[in-house]
């Protein structure tokens, strides 16, 4: 996995930005803000996928896409194997070509983020994110100069920081034939408290951070809490802030909507890890590092971890953070790359520099249908009977099963119906790995909410078993340290 460069700037687009840069142009002057700001939700119409028009030649020309007109200028528009991408095209750009906003972002830009990849076997490529704040008259450069040098799409991230109208231009800047690819462009508004965007958790609010950089919209999955144009945002749309007690899940569109915005209703707060964004922990110049949530949810990973990503994860846990494992059943690689999420997970716990079998269990290679009532019969277990309500069945529509370590700290919550209340045929369960808390489900039915992606089958386990939502949300609330 790409790491995912961080590059800062000052707050906001002024003479000391102009000072700290060489080759600038003359800077913007945006409106400052005057409250303490926040960056917690997408602009209207972002993330920009490059999805919904089609330009073929390098010529300099205007196109329509989904957040607005861009000019393209030394770009097109590729779909070919080469060029790298998430949907099914990328901006693809040579010489000093450059991509330009034909349009300002009323809500300012908070973080930018910019996937990005060499195309193909041409040699590095170089890149800079430029901003303006007076309507395209003058541009002042965002951060570092971005070296693309791999040809699967990595990450950049720039602190814009612009509380008025701004719009963005992405500049090649090697000036060679050699060709960049360019995908996935996020932004977050920058609006002060007061002013529409996401308000800061509750005093007792967490922050949930919901995997989605291991391929979990491959397939027919689409294990995310939000999908727009193909793209996975890092802030759900449209904002959370918008979420109220009668709001229905459908206010955002993915398999896991239902979850996010039943965590929203409780003052907690939700973000989504895209595609290329790095798995951390430790790491101050990643806004995504794992510090800075109390709860990682991955739900079916259909590719492996790096070493470092395992590194991150345990160590999370074992510091105090919270890990929702979801599987699926044996046999179910979405991807086609060799790896399903039983294998994944237990590469994971067996495979790592940290502990071998940190949690006290592994993933049967197993696949189940059933609906089991084989609950534990514990009244203080506040994950079957918690805040969220009482969990009384579980409903596999192909699942694995769990495999407890005799002796282990990890707990038992639900096992087959048919089945003793022993170490085996396990369908959920807690445990606990330093001062962190893992709790591992083996199917993603459960979690499903039925109002995914257009194109992708999905069914209404959130709802089709009373206790589904409970048991997730109970499980939330307990990793998060919240009961």
């Amino acid at each position: 996995m790409n790491q995912i460069l961080r590059y800062l700037a000052a707050p906001l687009l002024g003479a000391a930005l102009l000072a700290a840069c060489a080759r600038q142009e003359p800077s913007p002057s945006p409106t400052a803000a005057t409250t303490v700001a926040t960056q917690d939700a997408s602009a209207p119409n972002f993330p920009e996928g490059f999805e919904t028009a089609t330009k073929a030649s390098y010529t300099t020309g205007t196109v329509t896409l989904g957040s607005g007109a861009w000019t393209l200028t030394d770009a097109l528009l590729g779909n070919t194997a080469a060029d790298a991408h998430t949907g099914s095209q990328s901006a693809r750009v040579r010489n000093s070509g450059l991509l330009s906003m034909n349009f300002d972002l009323g809500g300012g830009a908070g973080v930018v983020t910019v996937a990005h990849a060499r195309y193909g076997t041409d040699a590095t490529s170089t890149w800079e994110l430029w901003a303006s704040g007076n309507g395209g008259s003058s541009y002042a450069k965002v951060g570092s100069t971005v070296v693309s040098s791999s040809a699967t799409l990595g990450t950049a991230s720039f602190s814009v920081n612009v509380a008025g109208p701004v719009r963005l231009q992405v500049r090649k800047t090697d000036g060679s034939t050699n060709r960049l690819s360019i995908d996935n462009i996020t932004v977050a508004s920058y609006g002060t408290t007061g002013g529409g965007t996401t308000p800061p958790p509750s005093a007792s609010g967490k922050k949930f951070l919901f995997d989605a950089s291991h391929a979990e919209t491959a397939g027919n999955a689409d294990w995310v809490l939000d999908v727009d144009g193909g793209a996975v945002p890092r802030f759900p749309t449209p904002a959370a802030s918008g979420i109220t007690a009668s709001t229905p899940e459908t206010y955002w569109t993915a398999g896991l909507s239902s979850w996010g915005v039943a965590l929203v209703k409780l003052g907690n707060s939700v973000e989504n890890l895209p595609t290329g964004t790095a798995i951390t922990y430790g790491n101050a110049a990643n806004p995504q590092d794992l510090a800075n949530y109390s709860v990682f949810v991955v739900d079916e990973p259909n590719t492996l971890f790096s070493a470092a990503e395992k590194t991150a994860i345990l160590t999370f846990v074992k510091n105090g953070g919270g890990l929702f494992m979801i599987s699926d059943h044996d046999v179910s690689d979405r991807n086609n790359d060799g790896q399903d999420s039983p294998a994944i997970w237990n590469d994971l716990m067996t495979n790592n520099s940290v502990q071998a079998n940190p949690f006290g269990y592994s993933i049967a290679l197993t696949n189940i249908s059933e609906t089991s009532s084989n609950v534990l019969a514990s009244s203080t277990n506040v994950i079957l009977h918690g805040a969220r309500g009482n969990v009384s069945q579980l409903k596999f529509s192909n699942g694995a099963t769990i495999t407890k370590t005799s002796g282990s700290q990890a707990v038992p919550l639900v096992w087959q119906g048919s089945s003793a209340q022993g170490n085996s045929n396990i369908m959920c369960a807690s445990s606990t790995f330093g001062t962190g808390r893992v709790f591992v489900i083996t199917d993603s039915s459960p979690a499903d909410d039925g109002t995914g992606s257009p194109g992708n089958t999905v069914y209404p386990g959130w709802t089709e078993i009373a206790s589904h939502a409970p048991l997730h949300l109970n499980a939330s609330l307990w990793l998060a340290k919240q009961q």
